[in-house]
């Protein structure tokens, strides 16, 4: 560990709070750093925040919690028990699995799901043991690699990379890997909808993400009661009881910058607040694009940053009902041509006739997100994002439509209409409004050539004094991630100015 005083002499500017803000500022504020935080919207959370209609709560974003060892410990580095905090549910069975003719309802205990397998796919029971052996050797070897900075490039050919690398299924898609457990198209389909965490296409997305539905299966999945929009909260007030400033509707109006160096930021107010150092928290797109004064990045210039590949977008809507269906608490509904409803989206950039879509009924495990008999679902359906052409001006009540049509006869619910009291609709344009790059919702697509130290960078290589978190720079989108995106930061300013943490990333 690193040897010094305490950081209360150096300040901190955080612009966002949403969970890589907050991680970071938890962890500073923890070893003595003085932080402030800037935060556009009324509450913390940013895609992590809550809405609450009439006694009905919705999660904006994430629903899934995987991996929550990596929250357990930003807790434990920030001094704190989560317990003391939050009030967590490991779903058993994980989720269910809707085709047109099978249901799958994946689960934690081997025997169980080995079971269900041979049920419903004969013949593949052998490749679930060989799929869990080997995305087990996989996580454990690309684990540390998603840990490091990759502030140069001789860190991309760490000793732990090299050791990863020949098992990282390079030039090969996320289907062609099932394709080596399982032979059934639909069990393959089941062990790739998760690439959808990352806004990608199984097809297109790198092989080595086959470690998320093994993720899934190793350590489970967890609800917080309250919604996953609890931990924002929770995070808040372990940052105010560390002495952060947070400061609600305060929108920065863009970095103050002398030099390449940022030295502050600018609020929309005019006044600018000067800091040593500033973490960015906003979406990356958004951020390079509208926080730096035009000309400075070269790099990540505008038109540059425009040329991306980004992720798909969501459709979105939250339902307030006077009734609770008997509906699981996950259910992922599969196109009947799953295939060509992936292309839809990521290819053609159409709005399929066929749709996927996935249902939170989260209401049959946690009485709190609605009314006592009143239940808050959360439908989502993967649609392209800004990049099409769609007017979602004239699709918005088409598409709802449809939706509530497809909820109707495929998940079983009767008589929706008749049971809707709230009801908010997300767009990709709605996304969008909310200052995220074309509303691509999962940042920028998870491709080879933007992972690793190809993606932007905690330590933002254009500008001194300057670092990132979220889900648009390393390691990636989803929860886990960018947790591990605001400890990365938090790590490496700590070791910048030689302030001792303890952490159990081992890899800064």
């Amino acid at each position: 560990m690193l040897t010094g005083g305490r950081g209360d002499h150096i300040s901190i500017n955080i612009v966002g709070a949403g969970p890589g803000g907050l991680t970071a500022a938890m962890l500073l504020a923890h070893r003595g750093f003085k932080v402030r935080l800037f935060e556009k919207a009324n509450q913390v959370g940013g895609r992590n925040a809550a809405i609450i209609r009439n006694g009905y709560k919705f999660d904006v974003g994430p629903t899934f919690l995987m991996m929550k060892f990596i929250l357990d410990e930003v807790f434990e580095e920030a001094g704190r028990n989560i317990d003391d905090y939050l009030k967590s549910v490991r779903l058993e069975p994980m989720y269910r699995l809707q085709f047109n003719d099978i249901r799958l309802e994946p689960t934690t205990e081997k025997e169980a799901m080995l079971e269900q397998i041979n049920r419903a796919f004969p013949g593949n029971r052998d490749g679930y043991d060989r799929f869990m052996t080997s995305e087990k050797r996989r996580f454990d070897l690309m684990y540390p690699c998603l840990q490091k900075d990759y502030a140069t490039f001789s860190q991309y050919f760490s000793k732990a990379f090299m050791k990863a690398a020949p098992n990282l299924s390079l030039g090969r898609s996320l289907i062609s890997v099932l394709g080596d457990y399982f032979k059934d198209e639909k069990l393959k389909f089941s062990f790739t909808f998760q690439s959808k965490y990352l806004g990608m296409s199984a097809w297109e997305c790198p092989g080595a993400f086959a470690i998320l539905s093994y993720l899934e299966h190793a350590f489970g999945i967890y609800h917080t009661i309250g919604g996953l929009s609890e931990i924002s909260e929770a995070m808040a007030r372990v940052c105010r009881e560390h002495g952060v400033e947070i400061h609600l509707n305060t929108p920065v109006k863009q970095l103050v910058i002398a030099n390449k160096k940022v030295r502050g930021v600018e609020l929309d107010n005019g006044e600018q607040i000067l800091a040593d150092e500033t973490v960015l928290n906003a979406d990356f797109g958004y951020a390079v694009k509208n926080l730096v004064p035009p000309g400075i990045l070269k790099k990540y210039s505008p038109e540059k940053v425009d040329s991306k590949k980004y992720s798909c977008s969501t459709f979105m809507l939250h339902l307030g009902l006077d009734k609770i269906y008997n509906l699981p608490h996950h259910t992922i509904f599969f196109a009947e041509n799953y295939q060509g409803n992936i292309q839809d989206i990521f290819k053609d950039k159409v709005l399929s006739e066929d749709l996927s879509f996935y249902v939170r009924n989260g209401s049959v495990t946690d009485p709190t997100l609605a009314p006592e008999g009143h239940s808050s679902v959360y439908v989502l359906v993967p649609v392209p994002n800004q990049k099409s052409e769609i007017d979602w001006a004239i699709e918005k009540k088409n598409l709802r439509d449809r939706v509530i049509k497809a909820l109707i006869e495929r998940a079983e619910m009767t008589n929706l209409e008749d049971h809707i009291r709230e009801e908010i609709v997300f767009t990709p344009q709605t996304w969008q409004d909310m200052n995220i790059q074309y509303g691509a919702t999962f940042n920028l697509a998870h491709s080879i050539m933007q992972m690793l130290y190809f993606r932007p960078r905690n330590k933002f290589e254009e500008l001194d004094n300057c670092y990132l978190v979220g889900g648009g720079t390393h390691p990636g989108s989803g929860l886990p991630t960018i947790y591990e995106s605001g400890r990365i930061a938090a790590n490496l300013i700590s070791k910048q100015h030689g302030i001792p943490f303890q952490s159990k990333n081992q890899q800064i």
